[in-house]
């Protein structure tokens, strides 16, 4: 089974952002459906967590159980699940079948889904720490064991909080997992430490998004727009006055053939407030890296993004010894701001 998605993976990231890229340049408004109603976008509210709605005796709990009564190799028209504002505790899926979901939300902070598995509880994996996830598989609840799988392709969300709350030393702690074709998520806010969101294969698109974590908390192997951002550092440890590293992302592209990558344009990179004041408390021992290559072929591109003054003058960080080094790419165009450093 592993073998399978991995192949698919493979070849379907052959299909990559970056082509899209060469043959839309800015005009990523492209990529996506109309976005009134009368063109279809955000159609009639099928299902609500919170408000009215047509399950038996009343509404749904929660978002998972909003999320089961989609259709499976439906008609190809969005299945809207509205989540209205709150605290939604749990894990979420959405298998393979299941194409074209949107979640739409109440506004970051308002509505928020949460969630705390992480590497340091038994039988928990990177893959199945995460509170909501999109994942490649074989349409099977099971397949994922207590994993969180966004699975079905077209995937988008847009006004809500993903969080895992997952302490600092907890490791590897996912909120969101992305293997979903096409998706599109839209001033969402994702909060963790270490891994916070797992971008990980296939064609993603991150619009006007906040994303806060410290260690490598934008990964993966897909090819991944993230644009309009606000991409923050945030405290790493118990005892902060020690000092850390801490990497904004760790791409993982396997094979030369492949045409992914991530790519940041007119992003901010900063950090929390917390975090801010820390690093300005000594920023000798506080050191913040653009990326580190997590896989031999890692591809991470920034184009006209504000870098603040926490971020490195050497920009990026090597994983291990000369790991990649000559095979990578780190690519840095038209950025500005205090931590930027023209080379």
């Amino acid at each position: 089974m592993s073998f399978l998605e991995s192949l698919t993976n493979l070849t379907s990231n052959a299909l990559s952002l970056l082509f899209s890229y060469d043959n839309f340049g800015n005009d990523t408004a492209s990529w996506v459906l109309p976005r009134t109603e009368c063109d279809g976008f955000w159609e009639a509210v099928k299902k609500s967590s919170g408000g009215d709605g047509g399950f038996k005796g009343g509404v749904p709990a929660d978002v998972m159980e909003a999320v089961n009564p989609a259709p499976e190799k439906g008609s190809g028209k969005r299945f809207v699940i509205r989540i209205k504002e709150g605290v939604y505790e749990e894990t979420v899926k959405v298998l393979l079948a299941k194409k074209n979901v949107v979640f739409l939300g109440d506004g970051m902070g308002k509505t928020v889904i949460t969630g705390s598995l992480n590497v340091g509880q038994p039988g928990i994996t990177t893959s199945t720490s995460a509170t909501v996830g999109s994942t490649l598989a074989i349409c099977s609840n099971a397949l994922f064991g207590a994993g969180a799988a966004v699975l079905g392709d077209g995937f988008m969300a847009s006004s809500l909080t993903i969080q895992n709350t997952a302490g600092p030393n907890a490791h590897q702690a996912v909120a969101f997992r992305s293997t979903s074709d096409l998706s599109v998520i839209e001033n969402c806010e994702f909060l963790g430490n270490q891994d916070t969101l797992f971008a990980q294969s296939l064609r993603q698109f991150y619009k006007s998004c906040r994303i806060q974590g410290n260690v490598d908390f934008i990964f993966g192997g897909s090819a991944s727009f993230f644009q309009d951002c606000h991409i923050l550092l945030a405290l790493r440890q118990v005892d902060p006055e020690k000092g850390e590293a801490n990497t904004v992302t760790a791409h993982g592209k396997l094979d030369p053939a492949q045409s992914i990558g991530f790519v940041f344009q007119n992003c901010l990179i900063n950090g929390t407030e917390e975090y801010v004041k820390l690093y300005h408390s000594n920023p000798k021992v506080h050191k913040n890296f653009l990326g580190r290559p997590w896989k031999e072929y890692s591809r991470t591109v920034f184009i006209q993004c504000n870098l603040e003054a926490l971020i490195s003058p050497l920009g990026w960080l090597p994983w291990s010894g000369d790991f990649s080094l000559k095979t990578l790419y780190n690519g840095e165009s038209g950025n500005s701001g205090p931590g930027f450093t023209p080379s």
